[in-house]
């Protein structure tokens, strides 16, 4: 059995059929069909069920699917530890919350990329829950996520705080006739802790079930928000650095809901490989900074 079998069967895993992983690992998909089939040979029972739609995992491929992340995840940590300290290199995979990614690391990520040039940097954007189980399942090397997270199987380090506010358009005259006045609140998907915070608040003013608009992108948000087309919940420091600033209105929030902690997550049982211990540095290096920025109101 080689490693690479277990890395084609993962990313068949992931993708739920042999085309979608074969784009994903940019190869021809005969040669993943021929290396899984290898594989369920070598195990002795089927791993996946094939149908029109693509393929599922068979009750053995979930319980072999731990065991074959672990492998993958030690190989890799193993390679990257033999690294040169002075010179680390390996993938480093990172994830974000889509609004750090946009206003927090492009400075972090430009300074790392260039201090360590042979480094495999990705970075993925979602919201916090998948960022989350992405760390766990070890598909992340960690991850920028809403704090605080409180997992065992995880350590956490809080790096920005942010003030949160209600973002409406320019001609709402107060948050509390936003909350109430039925408009639709457009949001990250499922997962994201901004959204959850703002159902939240709309629930205290007695609006239990608005009504949601799922937006993938900052801009696709506030455009909306800035025509009128629902409210939303935002940091202020994304929203102050939005081109059409003056297009919204940010509304002040009490403390308890406004203060938001953005928190660096990583397995606890992850081995520090050099990259992660740079990129740690430089993380460490940009709360610091973040710390000294003027608070705005």
């Amino acid at each position: 059995m080689e490693t690479t079998d277990l890395q084609y069967f993962l990313a068949v895993a992931r993708a739920k059929g042999m085309t979608r992983a074969s784009e994903e690992l940019r190869t021809v998909q005969s040669n993943i069909s021929s290396r899984i089939r290898a594989l369920e040979n070598e195990v002795g029972v089927p791993l996946f069920l094939r149908h029109a739609r693509g393929v599922t995992l068979t009750s053995a491929g979930e319980k072999f699917l731990p065991y074959a992340e672990r492998v993958v995840q030690l190989m890799r940590e193993g390679i990257d530890l033999i690294g040169d300290v002075e010179d680390p290199r390996g993938r480093l995979a990172i994830g974000a919350m889509e609004t750090t990614a946009g206003w927090r690391l492009p400075g972090l990520l430009a300074a790392y990329t260039f201090d360590c040039p042979q480094v495999d940097l990705l970075l993925e954007t979602g919201p916090t829950d998948d960022l989350v189980q992405g760390v766990l399942d070890h598909r992340l090397d960690g991850a920028f996520v809403a704090g605080p997270v409180g997992h065992p199987e995880l350590q956490e380090a809080v790096v920005f705080t942010e003030e949160l506010v209600l973002v409406t358009s320019r001609h709402e005259i107060s948050p509390e006739s936003a909350l109430v006045s039925g408009q639709k609140v457009l949001v990250f998907r499922s997962g994201c802790s901004y959204r959850g915070r703002l159902l939240t608040l709309m629930g205290s003013q007695g609006v239990n079930a608005p009504a949601v608009m799922e937006f993938g992108t900052l801009e696709g948000i506030l455009g909306c928000v800035a025509a009128g087309m629902g409210i939303t919940l935002l940091p202020r420091k994304v929203v102050s650095g939005w081109a059409s600033r003056d297009q919204v209105a940010m509304h002040p929030l009490d403390e308890g809901i406004a203060r938001s902690q953005t928190a660096f997550i990583r397995r606890t049982d992850a081995t520090l490989s050099p990259a992660m211990a740079r990129f740690l540095e430089q993380v460490e290096a940009t709360s610091k900074s973040a710390d000294r920025e003027p608070a705005s109101r």
